[in-house]
């Protein structure tokens, strides 16, 4: 009995035990979280308290427009991805094959990008409007009329095209993994198309649903892009408005407190919604699902209802940059351009290495040597990806200006020497900003990767006196080289479609491709956009391909 205690004991790690992978770990997490942190204490103790203005003035309107804009892009997002899912997974019709991965394409586009080709292809110069003169003979925009394209609408529009594929990849895995047995049954008991998609399949893909649905609305809290284009006031173009044109960061901070509390809502209300709802295969068999052909007008119309979401999300953008961009060669070596690939590449690439190597060492460390604090602090490193890219923002520039401040008064004082801001007078603060905003993306897949290997491996080369800094060279890496470098291309995709966070903490005449996209847009030079947008949905595809790669396998 002492001998098996004895065994247990040695086997079983301190509880908190101060090594290089807890302080490794305690020093990762408080990088992740210092900005919320900073957030919330910035709204707490503001120079300036705007509160009380704040509730008389703006902010029922901001929250009022939030709450419309994420209750209409969810539910649309929701309707039109499930349905596609299912009508794809269920069905066989002209084009469902193509269709069934050509509907994940608009996940490579931002929804800004996709906002300015709405107006360019809409607006009264547009060849939309000017068809339609041209058939009717209209003279000007008092002889008909013609929906407004700047608007709510508008904006629901083009954000559900873009973030519809998060409900649609979601819904599909979840019913490619129910068994054609259960839908084989409602059949035989007379259950038509209709009823078995509201009596059996919804309700087990309620789950996947309200998942993706959460994703949906987080993602729209935090768009500032295309709610800015439409001239739609939420929160968090309040936080711009508050800062940029007030000149008030307390007013700023507190705006992106209430934002930050809106997605953690959101967080609660998606676990909530699932709640405890399981769904298990009862035989040993699992059948996958038979995928009915369709023939006639029902054939054509899935097929419609299929394609018309693929080319609002993904063929309207891409047209419409692309007959910009590739009638004008010139624009192609338009040195503001190169500049700006320069810069996407270096800080992209720099937050890609820095939230993977970092990921690296906290998974491996929670793995190998068990200990109870970095598996503790695992888990609270998720929390960078739920803030919007606004919030981090306005809780990396404050403190790390005053910071900077504090480094160069000191180095003034001892050499004479005026180094300036080395912290937000660079790139460095936007690199930190992927770093904390995309860290649970390289987590997640490096931490998949760790689950795949067998741990007998790792055994092995211990027993054969390998350290933990040996097993993982000569061990791990060399398995899971391939999922670190879907880790770097995630993290570098998503560095590239930031807008927020690098508009808010870019230096002075530091553009990368998505902000020359912003700005070139928002000047109305939808043309001189065009190269630096097609730049950003290539990348944006790179990512996409590799998602279809990755489920064929």
């Amino acid at each position: 009995m002492t001998e098996k205690n004895t065994q247990i004991a040695v086997r079983r790690p301190a509880r908190f035990v101060v090594d290089r992978w807890s302080l490794g770990a305690v020093f990762i997490a408080a990088l992740v979280v210092a900005p919320i942190v900073a957030v919330f204490w910035m709204a707490l103790s503001p120079s300036e308290n705007i509160w009380p203005h704040l509730l008389a003035t703006t902010l029922p309107r901001y929250a009022k427009n939030t709450v419309l804009l994420v209750v209409a892009v969810g539910a649309l997002a929701a309707a039109v991805g499930t349905t596609t899912a299912w009508m794809v997974t269920m069905y066989r019709f002209p084009g469902s094959r193509i269709l069934g991965w050509a509907l994940l394409l608009p996940l490579s586009i931002p929804a800004y990008v996709g906002a300015y080709a709405l107006v360019d292809f809409l607006e009264y110069a547009g060849p939309v409007q000017t068809t339609l003169r041209e058939l009717f003979g209209w003279q000007t925009s008092r002889d008909y009329r013609f929906p407004e394209i700047r608007s709510m609408g508008a904006a629901v529009i083009v954000l559900s095209g873009a973030l519809y594929p998060y409900v649609f990849l979601l819904v599909r895995t979840a019913l490619r993994e129910q068994s054609g047995a259960t839908y084989e049954v409602a059949r035989a008991l007379g259950a038509g198309p209709v009823k078995r998609f509201f009596r059996v399949g919804l309700p087990m893909a309620r789950p996947a649903i309200a998942a993706a649905t959460a994703i949906v609305m987080m993602e729209t809290v935090s768009d500032f892009g295309t709610v800015s284009y439409f001239s739609v006031q939420t929160l968090t173009t309040g936080i711009f408005s508050t800062w940029l044109e007030g000149g008030n960061r307390g007013g700023a901070a507190q705006l992106a407190s209430v934002v930050l509390v809106v997605v953690l809502v959101l967080v609660g209300l998606e676990k909530k919604s699932r709640g405890q709802v399981r769904f298990y295969h009862l035989s040993r068999q699992h059948r996958p699902v038979q995928p009915i052909p369709l023939t006639g007008w029902r054939a054509w119309l899935a097929a419609l209802l299929c394609a018309v979401p693929f080319a609002v999300g993904f063929v309207l953008p891409v047209g419409v940059f692309a007959s910009h961009a590739l009638g004008n060669s010139g624009l192609w070596t338009d040195p503001g351009l190169l500049r700006a690939l320069l810069n996407t590449v270096l800080v992209g690439g720099s937050a890609a290495v820095l939230t993977v190597l970092a990921a690296l060492f906290m998974v491996y460390g929670v793995r190998m040597t068990g200990r109870r604090l970095p598996a503790m602090l695992l888990p609270v490193t998720t929390i960078g990806y739920a803030a919007p890219g606004a919030v981090l923002g306005v809780g990396i520039l404050f403190p790390l200006s005053g910071l900077d401040h504090m480094v160069a008064d000191a180095f003034e004082a001892t050499t004479g020497r005026d180094i300036g801001l080395v912290l937000t007078g660079t790139a460095f603060a936007i690199v930190f900003a992927y770093f904390v905003r995309f860290f649970a993306i390289a987590q997640g897949a490096i931490d998949a990767a760790f689950g795949r290997v067998t741990p007998s491996l790792a055994f092995a080369a211990r027993s054969l006196g390998e350290g933990p800094g040996g097993t993982l060279r000569r061990v791990y890496l060399p398995l899971i080289r391939g999922s670190l470098g879907t880790a770097l291309l995630l993290v570098f995709v998503d560095s590239v479609k930031e807008l927020p966070a690098t508009l808010l903490l870019r230096p002075f005449n530091f553009n990368t491709l998505s902000t020359r996209v912003y700005e070139k847009a928002s000047l109305e030079q939808i043309t001189q956009a065009a190269p630096a947008a097609l730049m950003v949905i290539a990348v944006g595809l790179v990512a996409v391909l590799l998602l279809r790669r990755r489920e064929m396998q």
